[in-house]
């Protein structure tokens, strides 16, 4: 009898379809810690599951993990809800996990607290963002829900207190999945109006209901509004990201009113207090330049204002008296150097001058003919030279130079032996 084989994939195939029969395995809860979790760029993310004796491999599709808010981490305790299947390609078993919870703490405080630590590391909740909610606004927007006790309290607080400041309502979910990009949308078109204020928020509800105010792209946008926002989320307990990055955080929708605008009663007082400081300043301005206009006026200066041109004339009439002091010394300085002149003897007989000036030039040349080489030579004297250089000593002179001997009459060529 000839045995039955099987291939390898039938085989993956058949453990499979027993697995999936198993009703137990289709909605399995299984509590274990994470390790080695890693989200690839398809979207889908792969992670074993362990305790202290056994593990298992995991993985969530993008399709789940989309609504996942949180992001897993390794050696975190979870409870997957999932199903456990073959993977038939490498006949390793797995569990397809649906949903994932923390064990100990709700999905949703994670999320919480793990988006607080990201944007609060990036810088979005300190204080040197935030900006000053104006004290006497004339336009404040508000986005929240169009019905409910939120805007009611708002609009009711600001027209009780303020009510020549404008209210506008920017309609928006405030709950449910398209509620973030909803306020997003409407924080953003709120831009336009030339608002001073804007108040972001909803009546109180558990962290479900409040949970759009705890939305990444909700938190980016209100860092990001050029108006200074009020966040007014919940009752005053409740907190959300939101409270975090806004310029201001009020404990209740009714609170946030009451940060938004002054009372227009104090800000009367307020008014008439400046006015009356003010006049009391101007009036001790006027007293104070008054007294001192009396004191100047007073001034020898001002009653005989003619005293202030007698100490430039008396100054003015020295330098006169100095100008001239000086003038005729100049004068008779010059007259005496011009007497000098006319007085000398060159003036006098300049051909005398010159007489002696060719007498002194005739005892100059004689002295010069005196030294006169040439005198010498009409003496009978010869002068002695080798190679252009005159001797003056037997010294200077060795066998077998030629010699030059000058008279006056001519020269010798000789040689030395």
């Amino acid at each position: 009898m000839q045995e039955e084989y099987l291939t390898v994939s039938q085989v993956n195939s058949y453990i499979n379809r027993k697995l999936k029969m198993d009703g137990k395995l289709k909605n399995i809860y299984i509590k274990g810690e994470v390790s080695n979790f890693k989200t690839y760029p398809s979207g889908h993310s792969y992670f074993t599951l362990k305790d202290e004796k056994s593990q298992i491999s995991a993985v969530m599709f993008r399709t789940y993990k989309r609504s996942l808010k949180f992001e897993p981490q390794n050696g975190m305790k979870v409870i997957v809800k999932g199903k456990v299947e073959v993977y038939e390609k490498n006949g390793n078993y797995q569990l397809f996990a649906a949903r994932i919870t923390e064990d100990g703490l709700g999905a949703l405080h994670i999320a919480f607290e793990q988006l607080k630590k990201k944007l609060d590391t990036e810088g979005l909740f300190d204080d040197a963002h935030k900006k000053e909610i104006p004290r006497y606004p004339k336009r404040i927007g508000v986005v929240t829900a169009q019905t409910g006790a939120a805007i009611r309290d708002i609009i009711k607080t600001i027209k009780r207190r303020y009510p020549i400041c404008e209210v506008l309502v920017f309609s928006t979910l405030v709950q449910g999945d398209q509620a973030a990009s909803n306020i997003v949308r409407q924080i953003r078109n709120a831009q336009n109006y030339n608002l001073d204020t804007l108040i972001v928020g909803r009546g109180g509800g558990s962290i479900e209901d409040l949970w759009s105010f705890n939305e990444e792209i909700v938190a980016r946008a209100i860092y990001e509004c050029e108006t200074p926002v009020i966040s007014a989320v919940g009752h005053e307990i409740d907190w959300t990201i939101s409270d975090y990055v806004a310029d201001k955080r009020a404990h209740t929708p009714t609170d946030a009113g009451m940060i938004a605008v002054p009372e227009l009663n104090e800000v009367k007082y307020r008014v008439s207090q400046l006015s009356a400081n003010l006049n009391k300043n101007i009036n001790n301005k006027i007293d104070y330049n008054r007294t001192r206009l009396e004191n100047i006026s007073q001034k020898q200066i001002f009653k005989h204002p003619e005293n202030i041109y007698e100490m430039q004339r008396m100054t003015l009439d020295k330098l006169v008296d100095k100008l001239e002091f000086s003038s005729k010394n100049i004068i008779t300085e010059n007259k005496t150097k011009l007497f000098k002149l006319e007085n000398r003897n060159v003036l006098k007989n300049p051909c005398e001058i010159t007489k002696m000036k060719k007498e002194n030039l005739g005892k100059n040349i004689a002295k010069l003919e005196v030294l006169n080489p040439l005198l010498t030579l009409k003496r009978g004297y010869s002068i002695a030279k080798v190679e252009d250089k005159v001797i003056s000593s037997v010294n200077d002179v060795k066998s077998g130079d030629k010699l030059d001997v000058e008279f006056d009459d001519g020269t010798i060529n000789t040689k030395v032996i």
